[in-house]
């Protein structure tokens, strides 16, 4: 009976095999690996929210300054006639059409810091329709589209406005 009870003592106390040890490496290997792409995921887009919300901010603002013009040119009275030479010199909503900022700029046309990663693009539509009312003499539609420079971000909003012959 001791023979048996020591050898039967000897086999519940045996170790895992070499095969079972790298298995077990390769496994948690792999759910490691898993986890951490998640993470890396998770952490490459936290800065997203931030950068939709400055993005949000710099559209208002140009679509703002935009609609505070008056509608038609206050030089010569025509709706959209010959846009004014530089930004700084911008009198009238249609001026600001085929704007192209690259880099968020104030109204005197001076980079605003930190913001140059984003592109601006403005188009004013004298053809728009607003509740019936139609063509150049009554409305204006102002699109400005704002985007991130690095594409992979996936930031493009476009916020839209109207500026009526009041």
């Amino acid at each position: 009976m001791t023979v048996r009870r020591a050898a039967d003592t000897r086999r519940g106390e045996r170790g895992a095999t070499l095969i079972e040890l790298v298995i077990s490496i390769v496994v948690i290997g792999i759910a490691v690996s898993g986890s951490l792409l998640a993470v890396n995921h998770v952490v490459a887009r936290s800065a997203d929210p931030m950068l939709q919300h400055q993005a949000s901010a710099i559209a208002e603002a140009y679509l703002e300054e935009i609609l505070a013009r008056p509608f038609a040119d206050p030089d010569g009275g025509a709706v959209c006639g010959a846009p004014e030479a530089s930004r700084d010199l911008f009198d009238d909503v249609c001026d600001y059409d085929g704007l192209d900022d690259v880099g968020a700029r104030s109204q005197d046309d001076t980079a605003v810091a930190g913001l140059g990663a984003y592109r601006v693009r403005v188009d004013v539509d004298p053809a728009a329709s607003l509740n019936g009312l139609t063509g150049a003499a009554n409305v204006l539609r102002v699109d400005v589209r704002v985007n991130h420079t690095q594409a992979a971000l996936g930031i493009d909003l476009t916020l839209s406005g109207y500026r009526t012959s009041y």
